[in-house]
């Protein structure tokens, strides 16, 4: 299994990977230790509730959502950003169509094929 990408990731060249109903990613740039994702949901998209071992952060590209962290849900949109601890549940509904850039830490070897 790679355990490093290109150098270079130049997005009309990449293919997008469907993971779910109205959701899509790219896996961008990483390593052992981290890794970048970009997510692109369709309105109504459900990120289902999980957790992962991951240290997680992800910046709102564009788009609005509600996102659930834990015990907390918030209404998000473009600008914003959060953090999610190893190991707590998670997840979002997208409400306008849009685009997250995912961090994590390590990477994610089960996002890779």
């Amino acid at each position: 299994m790679k355990t490093r990408s290109a150098v270079w990731q130049i997005e009309k060249e990449m293919e997008w990977e469907t993971v779910g109903e109205g959701v899509r990613r790219q896996i961008m740039a990483y390593d052992g230790q981290l890794m970048l994702v970009k997510v692109h949901f369709d309105k109504g998209a459900i990120g289902t509730m999980h957790e992962h071992y991951h240290s997680q952060a992800t910046y709102v590209v564009s788009g609005k959502f509600e996102l659930t962290i834990g015990d907390e849900k918030r209404i998000i949109e473009a600008g914003d950003g959060y953090y999610v601890a190893p190991d707590v549940l998670h997840g979002c509904v997208c409400l306008e169509p849009g685009i997250l850039i995912d961090t994590f830490s390590p990477m994610r070897q089960d996002f890779l094929k």
